[in-house]
């Protein structure tokens, strides 16, 4: 089995690919890469996203065909892709960081900054915070509620459909931090960084 985390050049992905090799242990094969046909080849895809929407959305955008094959992988095919912090908000149909940028549209909703209610919660969200699951969720498999997930984000995703909402987190308010539909998956929190349950994640993602 081939699992490709696409490599766009949205800043420093090396955590995520050590994790996913350490969870692989040479039973998968791990590529990092944006070769369109490598992608299109793979079994699943991993889609990390570092700085800001806008950064993110334009560095996928400046790379010809990326887009069009990740549509092709996750919507017309329904292969398991999983989108990390950004790679989770490109999912929306819109983000407002920066400026207003069109997302992927693949879960429909928006990006919008977290409301610290006038400073009193800190941003950019850093740190370890409990999650609260929802609902079944392959990638959350033998992660027990309450379980506390590593996040670095000054903005979260409101998606349209409250059904895609596997897990949220408390912070200034009750903030969507793991979303599962159909065949795509996303956490706003960082499971490279999330210790020995970050990798139960990246584990069954492996599995599904």
């Amino acid at each position: 089995m081939n699992v490709t985390i696409v490599d766009y050049n949205s800043g420093n992905i090396s955590s995520v690919i050590n994790s996913f090799k350490e969870a692989a242990k040479d039973k998968v094969n791990i590529e990092v890469t944006a070769n369109l046909n490598k992608i299109k080849s793979s079994d699943k895809v991993v889609l990390p996203g570092q700085g800001s929407f806008k950064s993110c959305i334009d560095a996928l955008n400046s790379i010809k065909g990326l887009v069009d094959t990740l549509n092709e992988f996750a919507i017309n095919n329904k292969k398991p892709l999983l989108g990390i912090c950004v790679g989770l908000q490109m999912f929306a149909d819109i983000g407002y960081e920066e400026t207003e940028t069109k997302g992927l549209g693949w879960i429909s909703g928006k990006i919008s900054k977290i409301n610290n209610q006038n400073g009193k919660f800190k941003l950019p969200h850093i740190g370890w915070n409990q999650i609260n699951i929802l609902k079944d969720s392959k990638i959350l498999k033998n992660v027990e509620n309450n379980s506390h997930m590593y996040f670095v984000h000054s903005y979260e995703f409101i998606p349209k459909d409250k059904d895609v909402i596997s897990a949220t987190t408390e912070y200034s308010s009750n903030i969507v931090c793991s979303v599962e539909k159909e065949n795509i998956f996303g956490t706003q929190f960082h499971p490279e960084k999330s210790d020995k349950l970050g990798l139960q994640i990246i584990n069954n993602f492996i599995n599904i």
